[in-house]
């Protein structure tokens, strides 16, 4: 079993950052690919950006250039930079990792991009 708790989601104003962390129960050597993906209120829920075992990174077009998703090994941490934020980034972002062939997901983090 893998437990995944994010953090750092908040109320933001359009333009401005935030940094969202994930910390798995489990060293993230552990899992074939870990994931940050959102959900918005009456949307399905869909992938914002990967990262592989070996470091390559997915995201998904909206997103690039501004998002960044990294693995902080030091502190086994998930974490995905948000710049530039606009208000359609606004929804629950979920942390996802694959160990095993499963995947596993986090309880969520509320981001909100208002003015």
């Amino acid at each position: 079993q893998v437990q995944l708790v994010e953090s750092g989601g908040g109320l933001v104003q359009p333009g401005e950052s935030l940094r969202l962390s994930c910390v798995p129960s489990r060293r993230m050597s552990n899992f074939m690919s870990m994931s940050w993906y959102r959900q918005a209120p009456g949307e399905k829920r869909g992938l914002v950006a990967s990262v592989s075992l070996d470091g390559n990174t997915k995201y998904v077009d909206s997103v690039k250039g501004r998002f960044t998703i990294s693995k902080d090994n030091a502190k086994n941490t998930l974490i995905l930079q948000m710049n530039s934020l606009r208000s359609e980034a606004t929804a629950v972002y979920y942390c996802s990792a694959d160990w095993l062939g499963t995947d596993y997901w986090g309880q969520g983090t509320q981001v909100t991009v208002s003015s």
